[in-house]
Parts: structure tokens; C-alpha cells; sequence
């Protein structure tokens, strides 16, 4: 069974992943990007992270240090990519926010 895969397991992903999202739009409004930062970062970087807000095609994310931030920018394209799949407002950028 190894390294199969199930008839229609990608359909089903997709679908799940639609009402997900109309369910987080009607929740959230402009302010889903926000709500759905730790399903797209995943659960490790969300127990590190914390969207702290949406505004203008921005989404602002508290990381821990300057380390962090440098590491996660390098996965910014990706973020982008699953945010904008799960959410109806359009993310263009993201802006990792280290403490001073």
C-alpha cells in the first residue's frame, strides 16, 4: 500500500479546502489571511508566530528574533501561494515583525 494513492483523494483535498475557505470568508471578511495564518505556516511556526494584522495586501507576522524572520522569508512564496488559495483577500506581501 505503500506510495499509493486513493482514486479521488485530490478532489476531496480540494473540496475541503473550498468550504474551509467560503467558511473562514463568511467568518473573517477582510480578516481571514489573519485567521488562516496557522493552517498555512503550519503548526510548528504557528507555536512561534502570530499574524497580528491585514491591511492593504499586507499581512504583518510577529516572529520570535531576526533569525527567524531571515528563515521565514525564504519561505515567503509559498505562504503567498497557500494564503491566496484559502483566502478571498488577495495577500501580496508578507511582513515579518522581530522584537528590537
Amino acid at each position: 500500500m505503500l506510495g499509493c494513492s486513493l482514486p479521488g483523494m485530490q478532489h476531496a483535498r480540494s473540496t475541503l479546502s473550498k468550504i474551509y475557505a467560503n467558511a473562514v470568508q463568511r467568518a473573517a471578511g477582510e480578516q481571514a489571511p489573519v485567521i488562516v495564518w496557522p493552517l498555512v505556516c503550519g503548526s510548528k511556526v504557528a507555536q512561534r508566530t502570530a499574524a497580528l494584522s491585514y491591511l492593504n495586501g499586507e499581512l504583518a507576522v510577529r516572529v520570535p528574533d531576526g533569525l527567524w524572520r531571515n528563515q521565514l522569508e525564504c519561505l515567503t512564496g509559498r505562504y503567498l501561494a497557500a494564503l491566496n488559495q484559502v483566502s478571498r483577500e488577495k495577500v501580496k506581501s508578507i511582513r515579518f515583525v522581530a522584537p528590537d
